[in-house]
């Protein structure tokens, strides 16, 4: 399963990473969000070891959203380093997101 991750855990988790790390905004009352998560689910399966694949519950967790200008959802946006490298907002086929974490590993 994705990694969940909270506004305490994403400096940790997010910016402190050593390999890219693909994070999902996302809310339970999302109906495009539940398109991508299993999408993203089997990402995780795929890139353990290579990439973290992570979520963040826009309504539990508003901090980071805010900070980078999530406005809807799903968005995906890709770190590396502590920096945004990509970004994804709707929902797109599995190969659109492959791309995207590929580019960067």
């Amino acid at each position: 399963m994705a990694v969940e991750v909270t506004d305490a855990t994403f400096d940790e988790i997010v910016l402190k990473s050593d390999k890219p790390v693909m994070v999902d905004f996302w809310a339970a009352w999302c109906g495009p969000c539940r398109m991508v998560a299993p999408i993203l689910e089997e990402l995780h399966t795929n890139y353990e070891g290579k990439a973290v694949i992570a979520k963040v519950d826009v309504d539990a967790n508003q901090k980071y959203a805010a900070q980078y200008g999530v406005r809807n959802i799903p968005t995906v946006l890709v770190f590396k380093n502590g920096e945004v490298v990509e970004k994804q907002v709707g929902v797109a086929p599995k190969a659109t997101y492959e791309q995207k974490i590929n580019a960067h590993l």
